[in-house]
């Protein structure tokens, strides 16, 4: 449950203001350590005129399926819970009438004011096929600098 109720227009401004990565350099762990079934890092961000909105970028990736990914944003405001405001999915499984196909969530109000999770709708893409595209696409769409994109080594392992 979403402590606040945003507007479209408020995650208008989350989405265009810009945003820079801290931890640029941020290192992918897998998980569980016991027997890994995905990698992941999250990036930190900061926001605003003066830095001082809070966000988060991850990025996770099946180690078995290629086509398993998500790389997500989500805001941190002081004092409630986080808010994701996206999510660029891989097409590894159906998500309602989007069948095995790349495809974003975005929050938005109507979801919010229905109280269902807040980027629980989605929407079919082309604009991305693997991880390091999905995150091309976030950085673009969400005005974020401070992180450039490179092939992780052990992506290799899929061709």
């Amino acid at each position: 449950m979403v402590a606040k109720h945003y507007t479209d227009e408020e995650l208008t401004t989350l989405r265009d203001m810009p945003k820079r990565v801290t931890n640029p350099r941020a290192r992918w762990s897998e998980k569980p350590r016991s027997n890994p079934s995905h990698r992941q890092r999250t990036f930190i961000v900061r926001g605003g005129e003066d830095g001082s909105l809070r966000f988060q970028v991850y990025q996770r990736q099946n180690l078995h399926d290629k086509s398993d990914f998500s790389c997500g944003i989500s805001y941190h405001p002081q004092g409630t819970p986080p808010l994701t405001l996206a999510r660029y999915n891989g097409p590894s499984h159906r998500h309602g009438e989007i069948a095995y196909r790349p495809h974003v969530h975005r929050t938005t109000e109507r979801a919010i004011a229905a109280g269902k999770k807040p980027e629980s709708e989605a929407e079919e893409t082309d604009g991305f096929d693997d991880l390091d595209g999905a995150l091309v696409r976030l950085i673009e769409e969400f005005n974020l600098s401070g992180v450039e994109v490179s092939r992780h080594p052990q992506q290799e392992m899929f061709t």
